[in-house]
């Protein structure tokens, strides 16, 4: 069914020698020449994700989309009626297993408009998106050159060029901190960060968990309609590279003022954007394209949230047309009308036989027999989830870092201390969550890095093995900000720590009491501003024999 292809950004170098960059800059061009209650016009459609204009959300100041530091020079009216902003405005889904059916509606919709307006203006009929794939080889991690230059070849304002773009370190360096990246923009003083990376690719369960596979799924957790709200986790793919990439690519100011990409809110008004969510929606592809790993067949995905009364997903097309569809309509890359000119395969590395050579056992009985590694693996084993300890109250971050300790259930930690020990093929050893729940904060940082048994008084630069992951702080206004939609409860961050579980019991440190947390943004916090913890708890998740 593929009649356009998707071709790679970095093309001719990444420059406007690349026609789908040039067409793009042409496309983006006249939607931003129309009003903003045109569903046509390109900030109508960046609204469809979220937005700070409309009665419900606009922002007396920074981020309000009339405070915004330009190009582009964002409007602020005219708005549309209120019933065309409640029917299309403020969809994205996050913190959802909708999230990749989503957005792969919402980029298909804003494609057809972009060759619309391609094709009117002389370009050619098989246009489609680019998408960049920072996690490729070269210099990838850098921010195509035709998003940085202020002016196209032919001396005209660039439409693809965004003031708010701030970068990693904030010094609008634009890059996504990949291992590469980092190697070739070494790290400032203050800051740091575990690379962004796809891992995700190993998982082999969409939602749920498996022995390859960390809560809550490569897609996500299974959640109704989840427009920033609902204290729900972020999908493993979500989380890591696309979250990363979002706040790393926004990047922030010494003042806290961050950049388009970093929030929910205004991210859709960069054109990067859109590159970006490509590659998010070729990962997906990726991972499903030899067959083995599986979208959801639950009704409740394949019908959508409106299936229950909830919201509907719904787009603008052009002439005036919409479009309504449901995760069945878009779950596969044979049912849409593109396809991309690189699909490599997924990894399949087991995981769980790495795991179990690890702690002991030989590699001969780590990886066999088949059938019973496969049967560990179904999404179908079940699995308890049981509370190993967490800290006694919530943990205010300010400046540069913040420590709390999590108390530890002696009885549920032994139970994880012999699933270690009596670990096999058959009995999967227990993996174990710390959940950083309830965080809550207008701006500060975009990332908080998380680390285990940091000793009192240490510089975390000085201890990169106790970094245990890195979590970006994507949709943290949105989700602090009790209206409407959003009540508050803040962002659910899950960090899978049985690496560090498993390392503590292989150097028997695992019989304590309790377990050091500390959080370290990764730029301190500008003065004035806070981040707070609800609660900090570790879980223990057990496959039932």
């Amino acid at each position: 069914m593929a009649i356009y292809t998707r071709n790679n950004a970095w093309n001719e170098g990444g420059t406007f020698s690349n026609q789908d960059l040039h067409w793009y800059a042409s496309g983006v061009r006249a939607m931003m020449a129309r009003n903003l209650n045109d569903p046509a016009s390109w900030w109508f459609f960046a609204a469809i994700h979220g937005e700070y204009i409309s009665p419900a959300n606009a922002q007396l100041g920074f981020p309000g989309w009339q405070f915004l530091p330009g190009p582009p020079a964002v409007p602020a009216t005219p708005l549309p009626a209120q019933n065309v902003i409640d029917l299309y405005w403020n969809q994205c889904q996050h913190q959802s297993w909708f999230f990749v059916p989503w957005h792969r509606g919402y980029l298909s919709a804003l494609e057809k408009q972009l060759r619309a307006d391609i094709v009117a203006a002389g370009g050619p009929v098989e246009w489609a998106l680019p998408y960049w794939n920072y996690l490729g080889a070269g210099n990838s991690f850098d921010i195509p050159p035709a998003f940085t230059a202020q002016k196209m070849l032919d001396g005209s304002a660039n439409p693809l060029f965004v003031t708010a773009r701030y970068g990693p370190y904030g010094n609008n360096i634009v890059f996504d901190p990949t291992t590469a990246g980092l190697a070739k923009y070494p790290p400032p003083s203050g800051f740091q960060t575990r690379p962004v990376d796809d891992g995700c690719l190993n998982n082999t369960i969409f939602s749920g968990s498996d022995a390859n596979t960390p809560s809550p799924g490569f897609g996500g957790p299974v959640t109704p309609f989840s427009h920033g709200g609902g204290n729900y986790p972020f999908g493993n793919l979500e989380s890591d590279p696309h979250n990363s990439t979002h706040v790393f690519v926004g990047g922030q100011l010494p003042s806290g003022d961050y950049g388009l990409m970093y929030d929910p809110g205004l991210a859709a008004l960069d054109p990067i954007f859109y590159l970006h969510h490509a590659n998010i929606d070729r990962m997906w592809a990726i991972w499903n394209h030899d067959g083995t790993k599986k979208n959801p067949t639950d009704l409740r995905w394949l019908k959508g949230p409106a299936a229950k009364g909830a919201n509907e997903f719904i787009m603008p097309l052009p002439g005036g047309q919409s479009w309504i569809y449901i995760p069945a309509e878009v779950d596969s890359l044979a049912q849409m009308d593109y396809t991309y000119d690189d699909l490599p395969l997924a990894p399949h590395v087991n995981l769980l036989a790495a795991r179990l050579i690890n702690l002991g056992l030989d590699a001969a009985r780590a990886i066999a027999p088949a059938e019973v590694v496969a049967k560990s693996m179904k999404p179908e084993a079940k699995r308890s989830v049981e509370l190993m300890g967490a800290n006694a109250m919530p943990l205010e971050i300010t400046g540069a870092s913040a420590s709390t300790t999590v108390r530890l259930d002696p009885e549920v930690r032994q139970k994880t201390a012999r699933s270690l020990v009596e670990a096999s093929v058959a009995t999967p050893p227990d993996r174990v969550y710390l959940n950083l729940e309830n965080v809550r904060g207008t701006n500060g940082t975009s990332a908080l890095n998380v680390f285990i048994d940091l000793p009192v008084g240490a510089k975390p630069s000085d201890h990169p093995e106790l970094l245990v992951d890195t979590v970006a702080l994507f949709g943290l206004r949105r989700a602090s900000t009790n209206t409407g939609r959003h009540q508050g409860a803040g962002l659910c961050l899950v960090v899978d720590v049985t690496p560090v579980i498993d390392k503590m019991h292989l150097d028997h440190r695992l019989d304590v009491n309790d377990i050091r947390v500390t959080l370290v943004p990764t730029r301190p916090l500008p003065q004035g501003t806070t981040i707070t913890v609800g609660r900090i708890s570790l879980y223990r998740e057990a496959v039932q024999p």
